[in-house]
């Protein structure tokens, strides 16, 4: 961010609000989804694999969550080609995962990084699937989805504690803000 060119914070109920009303922006939105799910699956693996021990519950909670995200990769690829989009893994300006990867030291900084992004991500998906304007095909696979990522977002803080949490916070907002989302 430079004054040139400063970042504009929107809640999630104005983002949404534009996103829908832009073709554009809700494609691209919905490429952004599928590229983050099918990608998140493998950063949490490297975290489990890097930090929890083989047959440890934390290392069993990991793969289930990889596995989820890997299924949401399925629900929204499927849902881009039934609107004729291809779904692909484009190159991306990492905005958030920049400001926060860097902090990742043991498995609890690990989880809390992951707890603020599925909690950040959940907010989206909430007020998609409250939204009866939302289009349906677009509500519909984000109302299956959202029972996995509370579980996500609650499974990563317990895992994280309140201390990882913590320490965490200030990457995940210079994450948040480089999204241009208002916490």
């Amino acid at each position: 961010m430079n004054a040139s060119n400063p970042v504009v914070l929107r809640d999630s109920h104005a983002w949404w609000e534009a996103v829908k009303k832009d073709p554009e922006a809700l494609v691209a939105w919905l490429l952004d989804q599928y590229r983050g799910e099918a990608t998140a699956a493998g950063r949490i693996e490297m975290l489990r694999d890097a930090f929890a021990e083989p047959g440890t519950r934390a290392h069993r909670i990991l793969g289930v969550i990889a596995g989820q995200e890997r299924r949401h990769a399925v629900w929204v690829g499927d849902l881009l080609t039934a609107r004729g989009i291809e779904p692909k893994i484009g190159a991306k300006r990492e905005r958030y995962w920049k400001e926060t990867l860097d902090i990742v030291r043991n498995l609890e900084t690990g989880c809390a990084v992951g707890a603020h992004s599925e909690r950040m991500r959940l907010e989206r998906i909430e007020v998609i699937a409250a939204d009866p304007e939302a289009p349906p095909d677009v509500r519909a696979v984000f109302e299956r989805i959202l029972p996995e990522e509370r579980f996500h977002a609650r499974a990563f803080a317990e895992l994280a504690g309140a201390e990882a949490l913590a320490a965490t916070q200030g990457a995940h907002d210079l994450g948040r803000r480089a999204l241009g989302l208002a916490p």
